[in-house]
């Protein structure tokens, strides 16, 4: 078995919390020394972020306030992604519902995993163009303000430090890469 050496493997599982969203586990494992170890972690139903060109260029961002670090962030448009949804579907019904617009073309990026040491979150990237604004439609209690910034704007943003959400950070290493030809985009997913 590859990285057998490396692999920890379960013993026992509790459920520490339940609630609307996340769930907290404790874990029992076996570590590759034969000993045990304690692992405590939050599962997470997995999210999508969306890297929304305009048609002039210019990228989709928002502004929302994150109440654990009590403080709004600009971040790129994402949500979370329901039980047994398609992720394509998700990344359409949540920029539409953030932002207001439509994208004709999708391209599904790749994964990141934002927490590895105490989540099993999973983000999907997705690139979207040919955009059209079609009207907000956000969920009851979701306050945000959507913003247009160049790729060059938004890079300098993570550089001082106005944006420092890790999932707009991954996605912008792919827009640059993408918009500079140097990462192909792959096939339009419909």
């Amino acid at each position: 078995m590859k990285d057998s050496h490396l692999r920890e493997s379960g013993v026992a599982s509790e459920e520490v919390f339940s609630g609307k969203l996340l769930c907290v586990r404790r874990d029992t494992v076996r570590l590759p020394d034969g000993k045990e170890a304690s692992r405590e972690f939050v599962t997470h139903p997995g999210a999508v972020v969306m890297i929304a060109e305009l048609p002039g260029g210019k990228l989709l961002f928002e502004r929302q306030f994150r109440y654990p670090l009590d403080r709004v962030f600009l971040e790129l448009p994402a949500g979370k992604i329901h039980p047994g949804e398609d992720t394509l579907l998700t990344a359409r019904r949540e920029l539409q519902e953030e932002t207001g617009y439509v994208a004709q073309d999708w391209h599904h990026l790749g994964v990141i995993h934002p927490c590895i040491g105490y989540s099993d979150e999973r983000i999907e990237i997705f690139f979207a163009r040919g955009l059209t604004h079609v009207g907000h439609a956000l969920d009851d209690g979701e306050f945000l303000e959507v913003h247009e910034l160049g790729l060059a704007e938004a890079i300098e943003a993570v550089r001082d430090g106005r944006l420092t959400d890790g999932k707009s950070v991954a996605g912008l290493l792919w827009a640059e890469r993408v918009l500079d030809g140097r990462w192909a985009l792959p096939p339009i997913r419909k």
